[in-house]
């Protein structure tokens, strides 16, 4: 028995579609029923593009069908942390001051994702300008935990680790400052990746901290999340910080064998809190190495 469509992965969905045993456009319905069922509830989206995203499907189906392959994201859905500008589509930040702000150009983070036929599902909550929160006073609710409605879903990406996380979609992006891409993969329970420094560009995507500010995906797997990377990735003359590298195939580390990796880790932050993660990994042979007894006095001793 296939999966239900919102369990596939990445891959597996791709794998379908080229085959023509799913459709862009059934994968997408699909996902636009889980919106409206979900969404009033979760409040991770602050606009769903129901009708550009019924078109990008029927056109990523009609290229696949005409044996054209624009990449692992072509008519997978998707969504944008509502900082990500979108030509044609409001980008508020979640801001009263932003409500009527419609870009004329996309990020490049979204130029990216549609010249790789990817469905854009929609906007998705943030913090206003990415910044603090989570506040009830703002143009749109704070999303909300998918495990729980009455606990804290993370930091600014929230609505889109909320998304993924509710099977709302498989792969999203978000912004991670100090922690805005980890923190809510965190709570949410699903994969949150911020890229190495200048490997994805921020062209477009409303600043909160320049130097600091990194653009990457929340996603259901570390696949996914390698997948999406690949779409993303690359080097942008218009952003200053770009890195001027040519991306690997991320994916392929994803079948790599772990045994004999070398983790390093404050001893005094994660020895009590994360115990049955350090042996799980210690039962896969993967050597973890706290620092000295000379280096491992908590924060708190310096001055």
């Amino acid at each position: 028995m296939m999966k239900a469509l919102h369990e596939l992965t990445i891959a597996e969905a791709g794998k379908l579609m080229r085959t023509r045993k799913v459709s862009s456009i059934e994968l997408t319905m699909h996902f636009l029923g889980r919106i409206v069922s979900l969404d009033p509830m979760l409040h991770a989206f602050v606009l769903v593009t129901r009708d550009r995203a019924l078109a990008d499907a029927e056109f990523a189906d009609s290229e696949l069908q005409r044996g054209v392959d624009l990449g692992p994201l072509h008519g997978i859905p998707y969504g944008l942390k509502d900082i990500f500008a979108t030509r044609g589509i409001p980008t508020t930040c979640q801001s009263k001051l932003r409500l009527n702000d419609i870009p004329e150009n996309d990020c490049a983070v979204q130029e990216k994702l549609k010249a790789g036929g990817a469905v854009l599902l929609g906007k998705l909550a943030t913090h206003e300008f990415a910044l603090g929160g989570p506040s009830f006073d703002l143009p749109f609710p704070p999303a909300r935990n998918p495990w729980n409605v009455e606990y804290f879903a993370g930091a600014s990406s929230s609505g889109s680790a909320v998304a993924v996380a509710a099977g709302m979609m498989r792969t999203a992006i978000g912004s991670d400052t100090s922690g805005s891409i980890r923190a809510p993969a965190c709570h949410c329970g699903i994969v949150g990746l911020k890229p190495t420094y200048g490997l994805v560009s921020r062209r477009g995507a409303f600043p909160l901290s320049y130097s600091l500010d990194h653009c990457g995906p929340l996603a259901s797997t570390v696949e996914d999340a390698a997948l999406t990377l690949q779409v993303i990735a690359g080097h942008d003359r218009m952003d200053p910080g770009s890195a001027s590298v040519t991306p690997t195939v991320f994916s392929a580390a994803t079948s790599e064998d772990l045994r004999g990796t070398r983790i390093g880790f404050p001893r005094h932050f994660f020895d009590k809190l994360y115990r049955s993660t350090f042996v799980h990994l210690k039962s896969s042979k993967i050597a973890l190495l706290p620092p000295s007894e000379e280096s491992s006095e908590p924060l708190s001793g310096y001055r």
